[in-house]
C-alpha cells in the first residue's frame, strides 16, 4: 500500500508592526514562519468512481485534494444563458440532471441572476469529468440542497462510470446521500467508510391544497404558469418542508370511462435530484385508481418519462415516445417536432415496488 508521508508545510511570512502587536496582546510567539502537518492518507488501491475527504476547516483536506489533481473553476459569460455553455444540448441536459438542477426555465438565465444554489449545481455541472476534483462540496448550499445535488450526481457518475473523482467537504451530512466508494477523515486520519452505503428513506405526504398554493411554484414549471379552473390539486412535504406540487385532470372521452390525467408536477429547484418528482406521481395515481378512476399522464421531461418506462407501476400508450408536430414562438410561425412520453398508472397489483 501506498501512502501520503507524513510533510510539514512552512511558510515565511512577513512581520511587521500588525503582527508584532497582535502577537504581543495574545502572548503568541510569532517568529515570522507558520507551520502545518498534512495529515497522513493511505492512498485508494483500487479504482473507484467517487471518494470524499472530510473534516474541518483548515484540517488538510483541500491539501490533501491537491494530489488527486487540480480543481477546474468554469468560466460565464453573461449573454449567454447557462444551456448555451455545454459541448451540445445532449451535453447541457444530461449534466444538469445530473447535479439536480431540474429547472428547465433556469436553463435559459445567465449565471449571473441565479440563486446561490443555483450557481453552485451549474459550476458542477460544468465541472463533471473522469478525475475532476471539487472543494469545498455542498459547503455554501444550505442542507436541503446539499442532499440533493449530491443524490443526483452520484447517480450520473455511477451510471456513466465515471471514474476517480474526488469531493472534499466540511459536512458529513452528504456521506449516505453522495454514497462514495470511500471516505477519509482528516481529524481520526482514518478512512471512515468503504464500500457500499445505503441512502436514507424518503418520505413524502401528498395533502389536498387549493389553488393559491401554486404561486410558490408557478415559476418553477417549464409549461405556462396557468392552471386549469376544474384541476384538483395536492401540496407535497417532506417533514414540515414544502417541497412539491401536483394537480390533475378530468380526462372526457368517448371510450375511456372515469378517467383523469395529469396536469402539472413541480418540486422546487431545492429538492430536485433526490426523485421527489416521480414519488409524487406515483401517489396520486395510486389515488385516483383506488377510487376507482383511471390515471394517465403525459410529459415531455426526459426523466420523468424514463422513469415510466421502466417502472412497472407505469404502462405505456400507443401515443408513447411519438414526436408529434408542436408551433413555438411568438406568432407561432415555427413547427417542430416534440417528443413525448404517455403512460396510464396502473399500480403496484403485484408487484413489489418502493415509491
Amino acid at each position: 500500500m501506498y501512502f501520503f508521508k507524513d510533510e510539514l508545510l512552512t511558510e515565511n511570512i512577513m512581520q511587521d508592526e500588525i503582527t508584532d502587536e497582535v502577537s504581543r496582546n495574545f502572548d503568541y510567539n510569532f517568529d515570522g514562519k507558520t507551520k502545518f502537518k498534512i495529515p497522513r492518507m493511505e492512498m485508494p488501491k483500487d479504482s473507484f468512481n467517487i471518494g470524499l475527504i472530510v473534516g474541518h476547516s483548515g484540517s488538510g483536506k483541500s491539501t490533501l485534494l491537491k494530489r488527486f489533481g487540480t480543481e477546474i473553476k468554469p468560466d460565464w459569460k453573461e449573454s449567454k444563458s447557462i444551456v448555451s455553455h455545454f459541448a451540445s444540448a445532449e451535453d447541457a441536459q444530461n449534466k444538469l440532471f445530473a447535479v439536480g438542477l431540474n429547472s428547465i426555465p433556469t436553463w435559459f438565465r445567465p449565471y449571473n441572476v441565479l440563486s446561490t444554489g443555483e450557481k453552485y449545481r451549474a459550476d458542477l455541472a460544468r465541472q463533471l469529468s473522469d478525475n475532476c476534483v471539487v472543494d469545498e462540496f455542498t459547503s455554501v448550499v444550505d442542507r436541503s440542497v446539499a442532499k440533493s445535488c449530491s443524490t443526483a450526481i452520484s447517480k450520473y457518475i455511477k451510471e456513466n462510470d465515471l471514474k476517480s473523482i474526488v469531493f472534499a467537504s466540511c459536512h458529513k451530512d452528504i456521506i449516505e446521500w453522495l454514497q462514495p466508494d470511500w471516505v477519509y477523515d482528516t481529524l481520526s486520519q482514518t478512512y471512515l467508510a468503504r464500500g457500499s452505503l445505503c441512502r436514507p428513506e424518503i418520505k413524502i405526504q401528498v395533502l389536498p391544497c387549493g389553488e393559491s398554493a401554486w404561486t410558490v411554484f408557478r415559476d418553477h414549471h417549464y409549461l405556462t404558469g396557468n392552471l386549469n379552473k376544474s384541476a384538483k390539486h395536492w401540496i407535497c412535504l417532506w417533514g414540515s418542508d414544502i417541497v412539491g406540487f401536483t394537480s390533475t385532470l378530468s380526462m372526457p372521452s368517448g371510450t375511456i370511462k372515469n378517467a383523469y390525467r395529469g396536469h402539472r408536477t413541480v418540486v422546487l429547484p431545492d429538492y430536485q435530484g433526490l426523485g421527489i418528482g416521480v414519488r409524487i406521481s406515483d401517489a396520486v395515481g395510486e389515488m385516483h385508481i383506488k377510487n376507482n378512476q383511471r390515471y394517465f399522464s403525459k410529459t415531455t421531461h426526459p426523466k420523468m418519462g424514463n422513469y415510466r418506462n421502466k417502472s412497472p407501476l407505469w404502462r405505456a400508450t400507443s401515443k408513447n415516445m411519438i414526436a408529434r408536430k408542436d408551433a413555438t414562438g411568438n406568432n407561432r410561425w415555427k413547427i417542430r417536432e416534440v417528443f413525448s412520453y404517455s403512460h396510464e398508472y396502473i399500480g403496484k397489483q403485484n408487484n413489489k415496488c418502493e415509491v
